[in-house]
C-alpha cells in the first residue's frame, strides 16, 4: 500500500509548501513562489492542488502505461511533468482501481507497474476520445489567470527600451514613438506605405522592447479535449534557475515573449483550434500561441481570404482582448488574447479597411520613402554591421544613379546592395570592398540593365 495515502485514498496531510510561496488572490491563479529573482508557478504535489478534473491526470497516465510494457514512478513523473509525490499518487490510484499494479517496490516513491487488461480495455477506449501523451495539461481557468496576473505584474515598455529595439532602423522620433505606444499600451499597430521601407522590419523588432519573459502551458486542458500551445517553432525556451529543484510545476515552461509572423499563405482555418484527427486532440492557432508577445501579419491584403473577412475575424479579438472557439464536440469556449497586433501592408488603408476596422486599430504608422540623408545613414549603418570602410563620395555617387534614373529611394535597398557587393567579392575570392566599379555592378545585377527597345516589338503587336 502506498505510505504516503491513507486506506481512503485521501492525502495523510498537506503537501509542504516551498519557502516564498504566496497564496493568490485570483481563485484560479496557480499557487506561486519565489526564486531569486523569479515567480514561478509552484508544483502540486497531489491532484487536488492540480487544479484539474478528478479523471485527467490518471487517464493520462493510463494511456502512457497503455503504450509500453512497464512503468515506473519517475519515469511517469518525468514524462508528465509532474512531481514525484503527485506521480505516485495518480498511479496508487490506478492501482487502486485494477488498471494497474504493482510489480515491485524499490523504496518511498519508487514503485513499478505494468497496465491490467481491464486498464487496457479502458485505455483503448480513453484513446479513441483523446490520443495526446504528454506533459500534463492545466485546466482554461488556470491558464486564463496567470495570463492576467503576468500582464498585471509585467512593467509596460520604456521609451529607452523601444528606442534601443529599433536602433538598426533608420526612423522618424515619430514612428519610434507611435511604435512605443503601442507596445507599452497592448494596443495594435497598423504600418502602411509602399514596400522595402522597413514595416516589415519594425514588426519583427519591436518584440525586442517587451520587457521580460512569460510562463506558459505545454496544453491546455477542456474537458475530455487537449489543446497543445506551446510550440518549437513559435517559442523559445529561457532556461529557469533551480528547475530541477522540484519546486517549479514543470507543466509550465518559461519562454522569451514569442514573436509569431502569418502572410500570405494565412486562411481563416487557420485562425480556430486546429484539429489533429492522428492525436484526436488540437493545435493552438498562431495568435494564440503569440499571447504575451508580437503576432504579425505581414503583406496584409495578399492572402488567400478577402481583407474584409480578416478583418472581421480580428474586431472582437482586438476590442474585448478574447477569442471563441468551438471544439469538435460543440462546446464553445472563450480565450483571453494578450498580444500586439501588428499589421504591414504595402496597400493603401482605404483599399484594405474599413472605417470600423480603423477605429479599433490603436496606432497607425506611415513608412515612406527615405531622404537622401537617411538613405546614407542606413548605408553606412549596414557598412558599419559588415565592418566594411565606405569611402568619401561613394554614396552621393549612388544617389546621384537613383536620380539620374528618376529611381525612388527605398530604405531596404543599401542593404540589398552591400549584399550584392558581398556576393561579386566572394564570388572573386577577394574581402568585401565597397567601390563604384563593385557597385555598378551590383546595382545592374538588382535593377537590371536598361534596354530601350526591349519588348517594343511584342506592345505594337498587343496594341494592335
Amino acid at each position: 500500500m502506498n505510505s504516503r495515502v491513507a486506506a481512503s485514498g485521501a492525502p495523510e496531510k498537506e503537501a509542504k509548501k516551498p519557502k516564498g510561496a504566496r497564496e493568490p488572490k485570483e481563485p484560479h491563479l496557480p499557487p506561486l513562489h519565489r526564486i531569486g529573482n523569479l515567480i514561478a508557478p509552484t508544483a502540486p504535489q497531489d491532484i487536488a492542488s492540480a487544479g484539474l478534473g478528478e479523471r485527467v491526470l490518471t487517464d493520462l497516465a493510463l494511456k502512457l502505461a497503455y503504450t509500453v510494457a512497464r512503468i515506473n514512478t519517475e519515469w511517469v513523473a518525468q514524462q508528465l511533468h509532474l512531481s514525484l509525490p503527485l506521480a505516485d499518487e495518480v498511479l496508487y490510484q490506478l492501482g487502486a482501481e485494477g488498471l494497474i499494479q504493482e510489480t515491485l517496490r524499490t523504496g518511498p516513491g519508487k514503485s513499478h507497474y505494468s497496465i491490467t487488461p481491464q486498464g487496457r480495455e479502458t485505455a483503448e477506449r480513453l484513446m479513441d476520445v483523446c490520443r495526446y501523451i504528454g506533459p500534463a495539461p492545466v485546466s482554461l481557468n488556470a491558464y486564463a489567470a496567470m495570463l492576467r496576473w503576468q500582464f498585471a505584474n509585467t512593467p509596460p515598455a520604456k521609451p529607452e527600451q523601444v528606442t534601443a529595439a529599433l536602433s538598426r532602423l533608420v526612423l522618424t522620433p515619430q514612428a519610434i514613438q507611435l511604435a512605443g505606444l503601442a507596445v507599452s499600451s497592448g494596443r495594435s499597430l497598423f504600418v502602411f506605405g509602399p514596400p522595402g521601407n522597413g514595416k516589415s522590419s519594425l514588426g519583427r523588432m519591436i518584440r525586442n522592447a517587451l520587457p521580460g519573459d512569460y510562463w506558459i502551458p505545454y496544453c491546455i486542458s477542456v474537458g475530455d479535449s487537449v489543446i497543445r500551445l506551446y510550440d518549437d517553432q513559435s517559442h523559445e525556451r529561457v532556461d529557469v534557475p533551480g528547475e530541477e529543484s522540484g519546486t517549479i510545476d514543470r507543466r509550465w515552461v518559461r519562454i522569451r515573449r514569442p514573436l509569431v509572423i502569418v502572410g500570405g499563405e494565412l486562411t481563416l482555418e487557420q485562425l480556430d483550434l486546429i484539429y489533429l484527427p492522428t492525436l484526436r486532440s488540437y493545435e493552438a492557432p498562431p495568435h494564440l500561441k503569440a499571447s504575451g508577445g508580437v503576432f504579425l501579419v505581414d503583406d496584409f491584403g495578399r492572402e488567400r481570404i478577402s481583407p474584409d473577412q480578416l478583418l472581421n475575424r480580428f474586431i472582437t479579438p482586438m476590442e474585448y482582448q478574447v477569442d471563441y472557439f468551438t471544439l469538435n464536440t460543440g462546446q464553445k469556449i472563450q480565450v483571453p488574447l494578450r498580444h500586439v497586433l501588428v499589421i504591414a501592408t504595402n496597400l493603401s488603408p482605404e483599399i484594405v479597411t474599413d472605417p470600423a476596422f480603423l477605429r479599433r486599430i490603436g496606432y497607425r504608422i506611415y513608412l515612406g520613402a527615405p531622404s537622401p540623408p537617411e538613405y546614407a545613414r542606413i548605408f553606412q549603418n549596414y557598412a558599419q554591421q559588415l565592418k566594411v570602410a565606405v569611402p568619401d563620395g561613394l554614396i552621393d555617387w549612388l544617389l546621384e544613379r537613383y536620380r539620374a534614373q528618376n529611381r525612388e529611394l527605398r530604405a531596404c535597398e543599401p542593404r540589398d546592395l552591400i549584399e550584392r557587393a558581398r556576393d561579386i567579392c566572394r564570388f572573386r575570392g577577394q574581402p568585401l570592398e565597397l567601390n563604384q566599379e563593385i557597385l555598378e555592378l551590383a546595382w545592374t545585377g538588382y535593377f537590371g540593365s536598361e534596354f530601350p527597345a526591349y519588348g517594343q516589338k511584342e506592345k505594337a503587336v498587343a496594341a494592335g
